[in-house]
């Protein structure tokens, strides 16, 4: 009887190899696809024949930031979880540096506001004139309440206090 063979683990100790895998799939951050959907919305959807790229760039998701083979798969696309999620990531407003001053003790806190996020047109509304909208969303303040649940809200604080 002999022993059993033991697994070899191919790549244990590479660092170089384990950066490569992990910058592999990098994609572009929150606040530069903010920046785009600002900036340079309808350049990104109407870009020119780049033989280069996917579909010849002529599919692109601005939220996802990513290229696709053909309308067909775009559109598929934007009725997956993955575009989904990075639309309610990109609902709040992006990590700025004056925010991060203000956290690290310049300033006071300033909540960071809520906007409604739509999945970008097709190619054809485009051209039509339809450009992605980045509207804000009002947030209800304490002023805007009725005073009856305002009343009720100091009672159960009372209480909490006794």
């Amino acid at each position: 009887m002999g022993m059993v063979t033991k697994r070899k683990k191919m790549h244990y100790g590479d660092t170089h190899l384990q950066r490569r895998w992990r910058v592999r799939n990098r994609r572009r951050d929150l606040d530069q696809i903010d920046d785009d959907l600002r900036t340079r919305s309808g350049e990104l959807i109407n870009q020119n024949v780049d033989l280069e790229k996917p579909g010849f760039a002529q599919f692109y998701c601005v939220h996802c930031a990513k290229y696709f083979i053909d309308d067909t798969a775009m559109q598929a696309h934007f009725r997956t979880k993955v575009h989904k999620r990075r639309l309610k990531a990109l609902e709040v407003e992006p990590y700025s540096i004056e925010e991060a001053e203000r956290a690290a003790g310049r300033g006071s806190f300033v909540k960071p506001k809520k906007r409604t996020m739509e999945t970008q047109p097709s190619k054809e509304d485009v051209v039509a004139g339809k450009r992605i909208r980045v509207e804000e969303v009002a947030e209800n303040t304490d002023a805007a309440e009725s005073p009856s649940t305002s009343k009720t809200k100091r009672k159960k604080a009372e209480k909490m206090e006794t």
